[in-house]
């Protein structure tokens, strides 16, 4: 009966938030930042990479995406008496004060604006005058993509920037696939920034929001060398009518086939560069899992779905969730299926609904388990999802009786893509507030 599960809902309700709660305050960039960086001796060590801080002319600093006001204070407060000596660009949702010796700008997600093509522009000419005596130390994290973002043709506009960075975010396309087509048009990404940087020595910490071993996907791969060619994004744009959708100068450069191929491994312009991974999906799991323990979860982790739509995303792990609860022996219980990664949704042209992917899925999975004694919750660790201001959502079991009683049906909200009217009105959006992180999504399901 769907009463009993509105008294179980909101004890397991209060658990999947507190799982939530839990893996975004143990995945915090300062706290990894304090484990993982050294300031010793003058010398900077990073994973067994070591620099001889005197031994540099200019240190330069560039941080952009969603995580880099935080990453760039948390590196400078470990940076102790160094600090002073860096200076450089920080990109972000929000201006970052850091001092005189410091450039900010507000790039815009998940569209690029004006400053994200200034900020493009002025870190390219910095990164341009340095020479082999430099350091430029990059923090990258997610959203990058939009938010630091010069078209190769320097004829393009702001406007058919963000015009073809939307085509692609409502095409169907996972991110990764996003991401080759965006390399190939932009002078800041697939490998670009590093060879503008180029002789210099090169560090990169990420902080990820891509799958493990796709670090060339995250924020496009400014300073990374480029697996994806030219002709995997023509097919690309045919797989998911690409020439339809994008502006007209875009789209010719499809049809002419005249995309420009990015830097690859063995390049030059890499001989000079390394790489770490701060945090990344993994890291969240992993904090979540731990916290779903300590609650008496059992707990399985299952990312397999990275990548796919929504409905078949939502089939797949609450069909899943399902299968372990029946597997459980009686006196385990309860079971709590993790799975980090995002998934994709497909809007049609012309469709304008307020919401995003996290709160679309949680939708998809209401209806899945309409009357039923399971709960999901999926929200971003940035605590923004798509054009609302909600983290993501938290359903179970009445979510689609509650809907019905308000008068706006689930299956309004879906047709629609108008989630986060729905979850507001319910109760049932997560509002966390930016979280100056970003290591993708994180889906709890809770089965009893």
């Amino acid at each position: 009966m769907v009463e009993g599960v509105g008294a179980m809902g909101n004890r397991v309700r209060e658990d999947a938030l507190e799982i939530f709660r839990y893996a975004l305050d143990a995945t915090r960039v300062d706290v990894a930042m304090e484990r993982r960086i050294r300031f010793e001796g003058g010398v900077l060590r990073v994973d067994g990479n070591e620099y001889l801080l005197e031994g540099f002319q200019r240190l330069v600093l560039i941080a952009m995406g969603k995580a880099a006001g935080t990453m760039a204070r948390a590196f400078l407060r470990q940076a102790g008496g160094f600090a002073d000596r860096f200076e450089g660009i920080v990109v972000a949702p929000e201006l970052v004060n850091l001092g005189a010796r410091w450039r900010a700008y507000c790039g815009g997600h998940p569209l690029p604006n004006a400053a994200s093509v200034e900020a493009a522009g002025d870190i390219l000419s910095t990164l341009e005058g340095l020479t082999e005596r430099d350091l430029v130390v990059f923090l990258v994290s997610g959203g990058g993509s939009a938010m630091v973002e010069k078209f190769l043709d320097q004829t393009v506009g702001v406007e058919v920037v963000a015009a073809t960075h939307k085509a692609l975010v409502e095409s169907g396309a996972p991110i990764a696939a996003m991401n080759v087509v965006r390399k190939h048009l932009s002078a800041v990404k697939g490998g670009r920034l590093a060879a503008a940087a180029a002789p210099a020595e090169q560090l990169t910490i990420f902080v990820s929001d891509v799958p493990e071993g796709q670090l060339d996907a995250l924020s496009s791969g400014p300073t990374v060398p480029d697996r994806s060619t030219v002709e995997e994004a023509y097919r690309i744009g045919v797989e998911f009518g690409l020439e339809a959708r994008f502006p007209a100068v875009i789209s010719g450069m499809l049809s002419k086939r005249s995309l420009v191929e990015t830097p690859k491994a063995g390049d030059e312009f890499f001989s000079r560069s390394r790489w770490s991974v701060l945090l990344d999906s993994g890291s969240l799991e992993e904090a979540a899992a731990a916290r779903a323990r300590e609650l008496g979860w059992a707990v399985e982790i299952d990312h397999r779905c990275d990548d796919w739509s929504a409905e078949v995303a939502a089939e797949y792990l609450v069909d899943r969730v399902r299968e372990l609860r029946r597997g459980l022996s009686p006196e385990r219980g309860k079971v709590c299926l993790i799975s980090a990664g995002e998934v994709t949704v497909r809007v049609p042209p012309g469709v304008h609904g307020r919401g995003g992917r996290n709160q679309h899925f949680a939708l998809l999975c209401s209806e899945r388990i309409a009357g039923e004694e399971i709960t999901v919750l999926s929200a971003g660790s940035d605590g923004v999802d798509g054009n609302s201001s909600a983290a993501g959502a938290v359903v179970d079991g009445t979510t689609v009786a509650r809907a019905e009683t308000s008068g706006y049906p689930v299956s309004r909200a879906l047709e629609g893509f108008n989630s986060n009217v729905l979850l507001v009105r319910l109760g049932d959006a997560i509002e966390t507030g930016p979280t100056g992180n970003n290591l993708r999504d994180l889906r709890i399901l809770l089965a009893s």
